[in-house]
């Protein structure tokens, strides 16, 4: 079965959508955000847990804001949806919001908040907020993660906008975040505009965590993880999208729990979408507060980038493949009282953690930050044998290619 292809042109178009101008789009295949039901998962990807949402969405129900005025094309082209999946977050929410809409470049902006069914009251204050601002929306996420939330605020957004903003709420904004992403995006023509992190941590063992993700020891050289200068990545924390581009290459695959923006990444990357890594902003992220609650994320971690491999046979690279090797380096200590030369690999590694952990610690002259060696290692490992478990234990077999066809490439548009 041949498939048309690609055009790399449909997803470098700059400014808003124009569907009016180009007629809606006719898709040869269906189209959903979510995976295909009734079929065996292919390599790397599992059958769908959860109902799609959206497809119970009647269509009154559909999120719809009249503005007050009519927009000029030029006021149009700034607005955007600023969608908030969260569950559990009501020491943050409110000042999340708050922080968004701070923003002297916003036009007509949409806050939707897609809570995935909060028990600590985070659903009651955004539904007071609402009540007191139209410009905020509470949308209920019964799939719970956060890729469903993204998809099912694209999905039931009936007021077309041209881009859509991705926020985290456990994270920190700096001020005009929304309006200058969406100059970045207007003055690169970006189909993405990505992020990067400062790590801040304020105990103890948080500032060691923050101080390793903040340089190579951690992250490996990851660009959105290290300051530097605007460039184009092939990923990088989500932030904008246009929304066109988003929904032209499915939105988020919600079998992925984790890694599911580097996913979306390589699906946008190959339909001819760039990303481009803003120097303009970027946020504040708070790592976890326990060794126990690193392990369990940097363990998910590891699963996720195993998922993505399997699902487009991508190869690691090398910040990638090196900590893969710890894992097995650390399992091979229990044949070293046997044959001492399979203890190297793992002690080397260890020493070496260790050492720049110190080095960290002297350069800050923070006693926390001498520990970013012992939170490194934890986070290696654990990434580690994310990555092996998941290699080992999702090997559904494959199905023949015509069987999978790409979800929403070179499907052909009505002029």
């Amino acid at each position: 079965m041949q498939y048309p292809k690609p055009n790399p042109e449909r997803l470098s178009e700059t400014g808003p959508s124009n569907r009016e101008d180009r007629g809606e789009r006719r898709f040869a295949e269906p189209r959903s955000f979510a995976p295909l039901e009734g079929r065996a998962a292919g390599l790397g990807e599992v059958a769908a847990r959860w109902p799609r949402a959206w497809d119970a969405i009647a269509p009154e129900a559909m999120i719809r804001t009249p503005a007050d005025r009519p927009l000029e094309a030029a006021d149009h082209e700034r607005r955007a949806v600023i969608v908030i999946p969260c569950l559990n977050e009501a020491k943050a929410i409110a000042g999340v919001i708050d922080r968004i809409l701070d923003d002297d470049g916003l036009v007509d902006p949409l806050v939707l908040v897609a809570d995935g069914g909060s028990t600590d009251g985070t659903r009651d204050i955004v539904a007071d907020i609402a009540a007191r601002d139209p410009r905020v929306r509470l949308v209920h996420n019964p799939a719970r993660l956060q890729s469903a939330g993204v998809n099912l605020a694209a999905r039931a957004l009936d007021d077309r906008r041209p881009w859509m903003i991705r926020v985290d709420a456990h994270a920190d904004y700096p001020r005009n975040y929304v309006s200058t992403l969406i100059a970045e995006a207007r003055a690169t023509g970006a189909a993405s505009v990505v992020v990067s992190m400062d790590t801040k941590g304020e105990g103890g063992f948080q500032r060691a965590v923050a101080a390793a993700q903040n340089s190579v020891l951690g992250t490996g050289g990851s660009a959105h993880r290290l300051a530097g200068e605007g460039k184009w990545v092939d990923h990088g924390h989500h932030a904008l999208f246009r929304l066109d581009a988003f929904e032209a290459v499915g939105g988020y695959d919600e079998t992925f729990s984790h890694n599911e923006d580097a996913e979306l990444d390589l699906r946008l990357g190959r339909e001819g979408g760039r990303i481009w890594l803003t120097d303009k902003v970027r946020i504040g992220y708070h790592p976890r507060s326990t060794p126990g609650a690193l392990w369990k994320q940097y363990f998910s971690y590891g699963k996720g980038r195993a998922r993505t491999v399997l699902k487009h046979f991508t190869p690691l690279k090398v910040r990638q493949a090196l900590p893969l090797a710890v894992a097995p380096a650390v399992v091979s200590l229990l044949g070293a009282p046997v044959f001492w030369p399979l203890a190297i690999p793992a002690v080397t590694w260890m020493l070496a953690t260790l050492l720049f952990g110190v080095m960290l610690g002297l350069k800050h002259r923070d006693a926390a930050t001498l520990l970013s060696g012992p939170a490194a290692m934890i986070m290696h490992l654990s990434w580690s044998a994310g990555f092996w478990w998941q290699l080992f234990t999702d090997r559904p077999k494959p199905e023949p290619l015509e069987l999978h066809p790409p979800v929403l490439r070179g499907a052909p548009v009505s002029p």
